[in-house]
């Protein structure tokens, strides 16, 4: 993989972590109009959108609500959905949703699931056992395969039945459906359900590991034949320096995550754009083909800038 091939996106609204008010009404439609036709005019290949019930005492999105609002109004940006909290909703009727969005901008569509976790109150108030995720999820992942074909499924799980259920139109295209997670029954997940794999907080190093092991137990799943995607999301601050990078993404994580952004430091990317270009090519030579970028920086459309002015370094340097 090399760096024209990598497609780059950037995260939509990490406003909704900093702590300021959220904008609303006429002023959002207007913001996200603004900041999606400046991704367009950076070169930026898709917008990342987050998901979140209600994560650390409230903060939040729907991940499938928002792409619906983006691609109404923004015609050329694919969206990334990553992740989407599949093991928090019922498989049908996530595959519903996605067949609307899909219906709105055919081919455009990428979903990238999660068993969540970071807040364990968020799972369980959604009437989920925290311990039950994993099992939830791959039973779910086996619905949502099954059902976006169209045709009708008799299932009798754990966790979900159904009675010749069937979910209309089908997608001229296949929605691809990327796994994220960090440990290795996630990785095996990836292998027997996915289209690929989505890394975070995680070195170049074990980057490249985990792509050899979901490729691995794809072959072991008799699916050797799928074209796997693959990538990382990056939390990541620009500045003038490191100093200025780091004090502007730092108060933020450790408001959003609350823990010390010690423990985060060495898989957060800041500086210049140069300095993160340099920081993120390795995991393009490990076999990403996607970027998701959350950037902090002066601004939403200077955060915008740097990711792209990133993009361009790398791609000079190919």
């Amino acid at each position: 993989m090399t760096a024209t091939e990598t497609r780059f996106g950037v995260n939509l609204m990490p406003n909704l972590w900093d702590g300021r008010p959220a904008t609303v009404g006429r002023a959002l439609l207007a913001r996200r109009k603004r900041l999606l036709d400046r991704m367009t005019e950076a070169g930026m290949d898709h917008v990342m959108i987050g998901d979140h019930i209600m994560f650390q005492g409230g903060l939040g999105n729907d991940g499938l609500t928002d792409a619906a609002s983006v691609v109404t109004a923004n015609d050329e940006l694919d969206v990334y959905l990553a992740v989407y909290l599949l093991v928090l909703r019922h498989p049908l009727l996530v595959v519903r949703q996605l067949l609307g969005v899909e219906q709105l901008a055919p081919g455009r569509l990428s979903l990238g699931v999660g068993i969540g976790g970071d807040d364990r109150r968020e799972v369980a108030a959604c009437g989920v056992d925290p311990k039950t995720r994993g099992r939830r999820m791959d039973e779910a992942l086996d619905l949502l395969r099954q059902l976006l074909t169209g045709k009708p499924v008799t299932h009798e799980g754990e966790f979900f039945a159904l009675d010749d259920a069937s979910v209309l139109p089908v997608p001229e295209q296949r929605i691809p459906v990327v796994v994220g997670g960090r440990s290795d029954a996630a990785l095996r997940r990836a292998g027997r359900f996915g289209d690929g794999w989505l890394g975070i907080w995680t070195s170049a190093r074990r980057c490249a590991e985990a792509i050899e092991a979901v490729v691995a137990h794809a072959q072991d799943a008799g699916r050797g034949d799928v074209d796997l995607r693959h990538g990382m999301t990056f939390w990541c601050g620009f500045g003038a320096d490191k100093a200025e990078a780091r004090g502007r993404v730092e108060p933020v994580m450790e408001g959003f995550y609350r823990v010390p952004f010690d423990d985060f430091e060495r898989y957060i990317p800041h500086g210049t754009p140069g300095e993160v270009a340099d920081y993120v090519a390795p995991y393009i030579d490990a076999g990403c083909s996607s970027l998701n970028f959350i950037p902090f920086a002066a601004g939403a459309e200077e955060g915008i800038d740097a990711v792209a002015e990133v993009r361009q370094i790398l791609d000079w340097s190919v």
